[in-house]
């Protein structure tokens, strides 16, 4: 792989409408990218959030350091003509440190179906993943059939694309969804969030070769699990296990955290993307601060956590190099796998 990355969260919407990183202080954001850099062995990091100078505050000490920095806005929930205008405000302020660093890559947005109204049936969030996910619509998907929001999805980013050319001129990708057909053509490099769960276990591998097809660099834009037993077989629903409804959020069931469970799978799905040349890979995702650890198992969030690292926030002391999070297993074994690929 040319770009061996992980994403990295400055603060996106959660689906009960607060932030995932509430506090954002630079200090802390720079020695989290020196780690990645250093100590992960990432030569590309995907920064994504919904402040735009977050983004770019961000990018900017990551581009100092050498990284190759995916700047990858996310505007959850809005309508098409808000997440339009939002994009391109992005695009323009990277540009800006595009000529300067100019190791960047714009990503025009993430699951746009998903995350922008009027493109999947639904009010809320829950209701669109429903719909996506429901056995119909995957058999749909598995049968080939041609699909409403896919149609009206490439004419949004056929549109986007070209105001986007406007005033960016670096590479330009897009992080798609699996249920999204994504007609490549007008990017530079095809982009997936591509997650192994129970129901695509065995055809994975043949998944993945049938991305490679597009003729354009396929990137791996998220991939990751979380750190219990049966994680794996949850994939990119994982983190569906927490009740947040409740006065104080717990999770919906007995779990058992298994942090192997995680490093097994993201070496495992690495190992598939360095048999396919895959062009870059990111592992989802450094840390999730929201999703904080708990001694006490119903209320330990962090299992429903895709970071490798495990937030301690909620205690009030400081852990690794003085820095409010322990490393999981994860974290020393992608570092290690990194370090020699």
């Amino acid at each position: 792989m040319k770009y061996k990355g992980i994403n990295y969260d400055v603060g996106t919407k959660t689906i009960i409408g607060e932030m995932t990183r509430k506090v954002f202080d630079i200090g802390v954001v720079a020695k989290e990218i020196a780690i990645i850099k250093d100590e992960l062995h990432c030569n590309a990091i995907r920064i994504s959030g919904v402040s735009i100078d977050r983004i770019a505050e961000a990018s900017e000490i990551a581009l100092k350091m050498g990284l190759t920095v995916w700047f990858s806005p996310s505007f959850a929930y809005n309508d098409r003509e808000t997440t339009l205008n939002d994009i391109l405000e992005s695009a323009a302020v990277a540009e800006k440190l595009r000529t300067v660093y100019p190791d960047l890559v714009f990503v025009t947005g993430n699951e746009l179906s998903l995350f922008t109204k009027g493109f999947i049936k639904g009010e809320t969030d829950n209701e669109k993943l429903k719909h996506v996910f429901s056995p119909v619509s995957q058999f749909k998907n598995m049968l080939g059939i041609k699909r409403t929001y896919n149609t009206q999805l490439n004419e949004f980013l056929a549109t986007t694309v070209d105001e986007i050319k406007k005033v960016f001129h670096g590479q330009i990708t897009y992080a798609s969804g699996s249920w999204e057909k994504v007609d490549w053509k007008i990017f530079d490099m095809a982009g997936i969030d591509l997650y192994r769960s129970s129901y695509n276990k065995l055809t994975y591998p043949k998944e993945l070769k049938s991305h490679k097809r597009i003729e354009k660099p396929l990137c791996v834009t998220e991939f990751g699990c979380c750190a219990y037993k049966g994680a794996d077989d949850k994939g990119a629903m994982g983190w569906a296990i927490v009740d947040w409804k409740k006065d104080i959020p717990a999770l919906n069931g007995t779990y058992t955290r298994d942090e192997e469970v995680q490093s097994t799978y993201l070496l495992e799905l690495l190992n598939h993307f360095e048999n396919e040349n895959v062009f870059a890979a990111f592992v989802f995702t450094f840390i999730s601060y929201h999703y904080e650890y708990n001694d006490n198992p119903q209320y330990d969030l962090d299992m429903a956590s895709y970071g490798i690292v495990r937030s301690m926030q909620h205690t009030g002391q400081e852990y690794y190099q003085d820095l409010p999070w322990i490393p999981k297993q994860a974290f020393f074994e992608l570092g290690r796998y990194y370090k020699n690929h």
